[in-house]
């Protein structure tokens, strides 16, 4: 596989190997890092990739056991999920200090949630991969992806619900 091959197959996700870096390891430079990382492991395969049923799919997963080993390699048990590519079409003030109270909620509650159901919450509902494609990245079965993604779902709700109703009765 020549270098243009290569471009031409990681140009579709490299992207969402970003983003997924980025949601585990917070910072911009470590997310590059890994990003980069596993971009050349992808090409260090040589050509070697066509055995594998999807290609993004494999990078995914390379990427989520990347970070996870980095974070385990620091420590740190501090993850963190901030959704930054949140855009509005130019709402009132008062539209945008409420989303963005909410987003900033949502990201405090998310940092509550287990791992796994803040990997599901980003690859479902921000990347909108399909469950079929969670479950070969997560090495789990869909629906123990759909119960998971069900319950976090639940968990955010009701700390929203509860946050939102403070003091009302």
């Amino acid at each position: 596989m020549n270098q243009n091959e290569f471009v031409l197959l990681v140009t579709p996700f490299k992207d969402k190997v970003f983003r997924l870096a980025k949601r585990l390891l917070v910072s911009t430079e470590e997310a590059e890092d890994a990003t980069q990382e596993v971009l050349v492991k992808l090409w260090s395969k040589n050509g070697n990739l066509s055995g594998y049923s999807s290609v993004e799919a494999f990078a995914m997963t390379m990427t989520k056991n990347y970070c996870l080993d980095q974070l385990k390699s620091k420590r740190t048990g501090n993850l963190k999920i901030v959704h930054t590519n949140y855009v509005d079409k130019e709402p009132g003030l008062e539209k945008k200090m409420e989303d963005l109270d909410s987003l900033n909620w949502v990201g405090k509650i998310m940092d509550k949630l287990p791992v796994q159901q803040r990997l599901i919450i980003q690859m479902r509902d921000i990347e909108q991969y399909e469950f079929e494609e969670i479950a070969k990245i997560l090495d789990m079965n869909e629906s123990a992806i759909r119960v998971a993604l069900s319950r976090a779902r639940k968990t955010i709700r009701d700390y929203m619900t509860e946050t939102h109703n403070y003091g009302i009765s």
